[in-house]
């Protein structure tokens, strides 16, 4: 279609270096290992990379706290071996992607270390001060607020204490951030995705956290310091965004960014008005809701993210599936054609590819990541049993995703040849790269036809999109309709057994995850997680 930019076409794989592929020995995954992984994704189909933080950081929150954002961490390696990644991912097609963390910095930026000396030193409004602090709390548990004595003052830190919030009514300090934005544009990326880009605007002083008052503000002014005539591709991470919210960020005339992350499909598996390790389970139901809102709020107007997994997020065949030997494949199959028929922007979470799995480590001491850390300490000082509080961290807690990428059955997964910087998934040996390429009948290769499935198909890439079947307890089902073209993507969520009346006709089998489909009497017998995208046939056709 006239008009559509490259990114409406294209599947992005997230990297998360540090578990992805070490090539140095020392543990950690790095930039040299994504080089060597690069035939493997092209095979994959990708066309884009998304890397989390590989700045130079302390690593509190795993790259997230920046000390430096023009200096590479020496864990992922060199600009050197960066800029042969970029150029090394070109002659595959692929395009590359950063993070952007810029709601904060670390403590041990240069910024904050000034800021702390004086309130008449230039960098002290580069942070967000207060005499005295309120009641708003960290992400991560506990006051967002933290005493520096030298000032007789408080720094806002809506995450680690280690994490002050940068002050973006200063318009300095806006000017660096697009100068630093532009001295990596200029290497010859293809954009950033936006850590918690909503909170940018904040007025904590007003209690205002997400979507404050100059937050587009902010936004349109970037896209003039760092977008204007390029062609890049920008996605935001904003928690709190609603469809009405998500055009503001994305529609095209407002000139701010490409699509936004929008979780509220995410949070369907909590307590109502709960914290989201307040489990609840599922209701199938919501889930058609929101998607559907979703696809048909920003249709023709704004562009839809799609993700079921990330670096923040656990497992999504151990959530949502059924990550059991008997219908893990199955589960995992079904999930990645329920997204993947949907329009937007696809992302594959690396090892959501291969149907990886939650480890489900047996102690609570097995989780490393700091934001677990503040809950169990939280929930226990609280009296929480636990057994019970182990059985949510297994199910939630941000480490699930972050295990070593599982190449093969060697020692250490081929991740490394040491032991690596966290625990490998006990799964690791039958659950591979290796076994999935060797087994044409594996997830990847489901995940594979789906990326070429978007790039042939009109109707997936523009396509109208309309819930079938709404109240079906057990079915999510869609039509995507484009031209004279109607594709059916029809999904069991479930390990039991039902049925989907509906009135077809003529119709070819795209994809499925059986070998074949049982439809009679206008109606399909729906076998366990059985998934499938038809294409209806005229007759004569």
């Amino acid at each position: 279609m006239d008009g559509m930019k490259w990114w409406q076409s294209s599947v992005v794989y997230q990297i998360y270096p540090k578990s992805f592929k070490d090539t140095d020995g020392d543990g950690y995954g790095d930039i040299k290992g994504i080089i060597e992984k690069l035939p493997y994704l092209d095979f994959l189909g990708i066309d884009v990379i998304w890397l989390n933080p590989i700045y130079e950081s302390p690593e509190v929150d795993n790259g997230y706290d920046i000390s430096d954002y023009r200096r590479l961490s020496q864990r992922y390696g060199s600009m050197e071996e960066f800029e042969k990644l970029i150029n090394a991912s070109e002659a595959y097609g692929i395009k590359i992607l950063l993070d952007l963390v810029v709601n904060h910095t670390s403590d041990q930026h240069y910024w904050f270390k000034e800021a702390k000396k004086s309130i008449n030193n230039p960098y002290h409004d580069y942070y967000v001060w207060a005499k005295e602090p309120n009641a708003l709390q960290s992400n991560f548990g506990g006051s967002a607020w933290e005493y520096v004595p030298e000032v007789d003052k408080y720094y806002l830190h809506f995450f680690a204490k280690e994490q002050p919030d940068l002050n973006w009514n200063n318009p300095n300090l806006r000017q660096e951030i697009y100068d630093m934005m532009n001295f990596w544009i200029d290497k010859g990326i293809a954009g950033f995705r936006m850590d918690v880009i909503d909170l940018i605007g904040k007025d904590p002083l007003r209690g205002i956290k997400e979507n404050g008052p100059h937050l587009h503000q902010y936004l349109q002014e970037m896209h003039r310091n760092c977008f204007l005539s390029k062609d890049l591709m920008t996605v935001g991470e904003t928690w709190g965004a609603t469809p009405e919210i998500a055009l503001l960020y994305s529609e095209p005339s407002r000139q701010e960014l490409s699509m936004v992350f929008q979780f509220e499909q995410m949070a369907l598996d909590k307590k109502e008005g709960g914290h989201r390790w307040d489990l609840a389970p599922l209701d199938l139901i919501a889930l058609k809701n929101v998607l559907t809102k979703w696809q048909q709020a920003l249709a023709g107007k704004g562009w839809n993210s799609l993700c079921w997994n990330n670096h923040d997020l656990p497992r999504i065949v151990s959530r949502w599936g059924d990550d059991s030997e008997m219908f893990r494949v199955r589960s995992a199959k079904m999930l990645a054609i329920l997204l993947h028929g949907m329009q937007g922007t696809p992302y594959i979470y690396q090892g959501e590819e291969i149907g990886m799995t939650n480890p489900n480590f047996p102690q609570l001491e097995d989780y490393c990541d700091i934001e677990t850390q503040y809950i169990i300490a939280e929930r226990l000082a609280n009296g929480e049993d636990p057994e019970q509080l182990l059985k949510v961290v297994q199910l939630k807690a941000r480490d699930s995703g972050r295990t070593p990428m599982q190449w093969s059955s060697s020692k250490f997964a081929g991740f490394s040849d040491v032991e690596p910087w966290t625990k490998l998934s006990p799964n690791y040996k039958r659950l591979t790269v290796e076994a999935a390429l060797e087994d044409k009948d594996s997830v990847f290769y489901t995940y594979k036809k789906l990326i070429q499935l978007r790039k042939m198909s009109e109707t997936i890439r523009w396509g109208r999109f309309e819930l079938v079947d709404a109240e079906h307890p057990q079915v999510f089902a869609y039509k995507r309709s484009f031209k004279d073209e109607v594709l059916y993507v029809i999904c069991n969520f479930y390990k039991k057994e039902t049925r989907l009346a509906i009135q077809l006709g003529n119709y070819d089998l795209l994809l499925s995850n059986y070998p074949d489909t049982v439809y009679k009497n206008n109606s399909f017998q729906l076998r366990p997680f059985e998934a499938m995208i038809l294409k209806t046939v005229k007759k004569g056709d």
